[in-house]
């Protein structure tokens, strides 16, 4: 039997990971520590419960909360394509959720800003699960305060770049902003896996859907690195960038996208990246089926972790 349940509150370690029973216990991500003590912390995992900026389907507010429960079938081993568990190199914590308050929806970008602050402030690295994608907005105002203009590796099935005449909370055009206002660099940015048509890249990098499955993931991952180097980078997983047949839980599904084999090869390939923040975002569970979606998004994030425990030393 698992010497323990609710590692959430009990575990003895914030380091390592210990298995328990799968369907029970209080769903962390992936059982970590549940705290709001950034003393010592890496990662903090946290989510951004907000989805009024979505243009199809509502529903992402909620991906957080399943992301978390799916997380729980992974959370008893390390994740099998590295030679290290992410979870003995890095203290990681479950942050909770940041508080939205949905009924003053123009204070909402400085809601999510001022709340990360904190952790930006001890030196621990942000992983957001969504929410809609504009929360990244904010997340990168936020970095940017500390490391300057960021570079944006940016998986989606939309560019997220439509320009505006002003400012508008849409996750359509965050990217757009985050340019303009010089929080992200476009000139060392990459967006890949976009199968909706805008002819205005805005000095992005983009990879469209039939140039990313022609090239392949290795000529893809190869183009990563090279565009963004040893900058600090940003890394934003819209669960969109997989096919609806792999990801039906999602606000605005476009056919003719990934599997989620080839999405965790790319974000493997991710390793040794200067990784200072990330999200994965847009998973809407009412449309999801057998938690299909949830639990690519939860295995993203894990994967992210270990992309960012790839550049840090054994303990």
């Amino acid at each position: 039997m698992p010497a323990r349940i609710d590692q959430a509150w009990t575990r003895a370690s914030p380091y390592g990971t210990q298995s328990e029973p799968t369907f029970s216990g209080t769903l962390s991500f992936l059982r970590r520590r549940y705290s709001k003590d950034l003393t010592g912390v890496d990662v903090a995992v946290f989510g951004v419960p907000f989805d009024l900026a979505t243009t199809n389907r509502p529903g992402a507010r909620f991906g957080p909360r399943a992301m978390r429960e799916a997380s729980a079938s992974l959370a008893w081993c390390q994740p099998y394509a590295w030679p290290f568990d992410p979870l003995d190199r890095l203290h990681v914590i479950d942050y909770g959720d940041l508080l939205i308050d949905a009924g003053k929806p123009d204070t909402i970008p400085a809601q999510i800003e001022s709340q990360v602050a904190p952790m930006l402030a001890a030196g621990v690295l942000p992983l957001a699960l969504g929410g809609d994608h504009f929360v990244s907005l904010p997340l990168l105002r936020a970095l940017a305060k500390h490391h300057g203009a960021l570079s944006l590796v940016h998986f989606d099935a939309h560019s997220d770049t439509w320009a505006e005449a002003e400012f508008r909370i849409d996750h359509g055009s965050m990217f757009y902003h985050a340019a303009r206002e010089g929080v992200v660099a476009p000139q060392r940015s990459i967006q890949l896996g976009m199968r909706t048509h805008h002819a205005e890249t805005h000095g992005y990098e983009v990879w469209h859907s039939p140039m990313l499955h022609e090239r392949g993931i290795a000529e893809a991952i190869a183009a990563i690195h090279q565009r963004v180097g040893n900058s600090p980078c940003y890394v934003s997983v819209d669960i969109d960038f997989l096919d609806p047949a792999y990801a039906p839980g999602t606000g605005t599904p476009v056919c003719g996208g990934f599997n989620t084999h080839q999405a965790l090869s790319l974000i493997r390939g991710l390793a040794g990246l200067n990784v200072v923040g990330m999200d994965v975002v847009e998973v809407a569970p009412a449309y999801d089926h057998a938690m299909i979606t949830a639990l690519a998004g939860a295995s993203i994030a894990q994967e992210l972790l270990a992309v960012v425990a790839s550049t840090r030393p054994d303990r």
